[in-house]
């Protein structure tokens, strides 16, 4: 039993503040028993001597500075688990919302999750195949990897999200023990209904965990929930052996919520107003993904992030590439033009992608068809700038060609739908259709045998219904 304090000393927003406390520590759940018999619970979140500071989950309205009575528990805040978590929504804090009654606790676990052993980790090997060919094919995603989305205002990360969720599945097996622990942070009401009702209707229901923070929620409650989605990943991967992976949107919203929760307690602030200790928070939650020795289960995480501005150079992006391996990157003029999913592919990229693929994994061919979509892209891009200045009429034959590919790669790879699957064998075929539009000499990041294999121009030809050069047209003439 914890020990019980009567009064307050100061009120200040949503936080609380009790002096000449004893044997308090840092994150110790408390409760607050009111006057009219009301419970609340709180989170000691500041220590200065003997001076603690609370946040109260529920906010501060109504509570007295003299009859109050504080317990403080001398745990921190654990989250009730089993798998019976599986199909279940939670709100941010990790109370059931779908009216089905508290789970059946086989054990319960720290929201901020155990120390780990750098040591014990494993090398992250072996792909999720989402069936979205632009981060399939570019910057496939490996189990156990973090590798977060960049998205921005009004960009159509959140249908991305649900279609991740309906299309994500481990390459072997039958995909039993595949699961996905998915949490919204401070989302309008319609967000959310949008996302359980997606889930819902695609029958994916019972493989997801779904923990639901609304905009109208305590702030402090926003600052928990990527930690109780966390906590139940962990437990499903190391203790029921699964393959976990975690969708979190929006980390913006997360970090506006620790930047308020920073300036309630009068803390100076850093860059942007952001608190200097973002990235330190930023990496208790990131460095919880990964595959640890021993243990059959993985946990992979996906965190999507809205730029504000559209500035990759903003804290939140800035801090979130330092800690995570890699990112996707949604572009607006793709947007604009109606490509769905808009990815910028010269700006992402998977830093663990190279030992994920191949032979063994997905195909022998998918490394050198990877580099060379990125270098043959990287031209297109060069071929528009000296279009936008010259002229299209005015470009040689060559890079007549690479704008014909770059139409035909937005068009067909990138532009695929939000009801369209691929699996790895149909994106990497057209891949290499793509690039057989090209002449051969122009693929020169792929070797000879390669190429012998997997380059068919006519098949391209055929497919995309290219008309081929005047001059072969003429040649063509003077024969017949």
């Amino acid at each position: 039993m914890g020990i019980q304090y009567l009064g307050l000393s100061e009120i200040s927003g949503p936080l609380i503040f009790l002096d000449d406390v004893d044997d308090v520590h840092y994150e110790e759940m408390v409760e607050l028993h009111l006057d009219n018999g009301e419970k609340r619970l709180g989170r000691v979140v500041q220590l200065e001597g003997k001076r603690a500071v609370i946040q109260v989950f529920e906010g501060t309205n109504g509570i007295s500075l003299t009859n109050t009575k504080t317990l403080f528990t001398g745990k921190a805040m654990e989250l009730p688990l089993s798998k019976e978590l599986l199909g279940r929504v939670f709100n941010g804090s990790g109370r059931p919302i779908d009216g089905l009654g508290d789970i059946y606790a086989e054990k319960s676990m720290d929201i901020n999750g155990s120390p780990l052993n750098p040591v014990a980790r494993v090398y992250p090997r072996n792909y999720i195949n989402t069936g979205i060919s632009s981060i399939d094919a570019l910057t496939t995603l490996i189990r156990g990897q973090k590798l977060p989305i960049f998205s921005g205002s009004g960009m159509p990360h959140n249908e991305l999200a649900v279609q991740l969720v309906k299309q994500a599945r481990i390459s072997e097996g039958d995909g039993k023990n595949f699961g996905i622990v998915f949490a919204a942070m401070g989302v309008k009401n319609d967000v959310a209904d949008y996302f359980r009702r997606s889930f819902e209707e695609a029958g994916v229901m019972d493989k997801v965990v779904m923990f639901i923070n609304l905009s109208n929620d305590p702030i402090i409650e926003r600052t928990l929930t990527p930690r109780c989605a966390l906590t139940a990943a962990e437990y499903l991967a190391y203790e029921h052996d699964m393959h976990i992976l975690v969708i979190l949107t929006d980390i913006t919203s997360y970090c506006e919520a620790l930047r308020e929760f920073s300036s309630s307690k009068g803390e100076i602030p850093g860059r942007k107003g952001y608190p200097g200790y973002l990235y330190s928070d930023l990496a208790s939650l990131y460095e919880r993904a990964g595959i640890i020795q021993g243990a059959k289960g993985s946990v992979t995480q996906i965190p999507i992030l809205t730029m504000p501005n559209d500035d990759i150079t903003h804290p939140i992006p800035d801090l979130t590439g330092y800690i995570t391996e890699g990112q996707i990157v949604l572009d607006r003029n793709l947007n604009q033009t109606g490509v769905y999913p808009p990815v910028g592919v010269l700006p992402s990229l998977s830093r663990l992608m190279k030992d994920g693929i191949g032979e063994g994994y997905t195909r022998k061919d998918h490394s050198a068809l990877s580099n060379q979509l990125f270098a043959a892209y990287a031209k297109v891009q060069d071929a528009r700038s000296l279009a936008s200045v010259i002229g299209e009429d005015e470009l040689s034959d060559t890079d007549k060609r690479y704008m014909e590919f770059g139409s035909l790669f937005e068009e067909h790879f990138l532009n695929q739908g939000f009801q369209e699957n691929r699996s790895i064998e149909e994106t990497l075929d057209l891949g290499w259709d793509l690039l057989s539009v090209l002449p051969r000499e122009e693929l020169d990041r792929v070797d000879d045998e390669v190429l012998d294999e997997f380059y068919h121009h006519e098949q391209a030809v055929k497919r995309f219904h290219i008309k081929q050069a005047a001059v072969i047209k003429e040649l063509a003439g003077n024969e017949a």
